[in-house]
């Protein structure tokens, strides 16, 4: 098996082109640069940092949400992407299933994946400290259905 060098770019059987690597390479989005030009979710001030339109992300899309001390996201989900939360700062607590039937905790350096298609619902646990999360999906963008009007049960499953 031969190794084709080219650049700065390294693969087996393959001849590469140069790679620009200064207009190709890293790509800083700052704090302030974030928008809330994304679906919203009643309940969640959710920004995107990275995505296809935004950033040329050809397969990733990443952001913050924020949830204000006690309260709760409408139920939604996903789509076919795969979700990834990372809280930041607070306690979370998330909700999943058809009713919204499951419930668990996260923390800060917790991290939490969510199935494609899984309803779900973000709640922060703190009625005085902000929840802050980052987000990253699997495709370069976010698709959001909010499920208005869901039958939720009560008291849910503690998992």
């Amino acid at each position: 098996m031969g190794v084709a060098m080219s650049g700065n770019v390294v693969e087996a059987n393959a001849v590469l082109e140069p790679v620009d690597w200064r207009t190709k390479g890293i790509r800083v989005v700052k704090a302030e640069a974030r928008s809330c030009d994304t679906p919203e979710t009643l309940g969640m001030n959710r920004e995107v940092a990275i995505s296809g339109s935004r950033t040329g992300s050809s397969h990733l899309w990443a952001g913050t949400n924020r949830i204000e001390p006690g309260a709760s996201t409408g139920p939604h989900h996903h789509g076919a992407l795969e979700s990834i939360i990372y809280v930041v700062r607070g306690e979370a607590l998330m909700r999943w299933g058809d009713r919204l039937e499951f419930i668990t905790k996260a923390g800060p350096g917790d991290f939490m994946m969510v199935p494609p298609y899984v309803p779900h619902q973000e709640l922060n646990a703190s009625a005085t400290e902000e929840l802050h999360c980052v987000l990253v999906r699997s495709a370069t963008e976010e698709v959001v259905i909010n499920l208005d009007g869901l039958d939720v049960v009560d008291e849910p499953e503690w998992v």
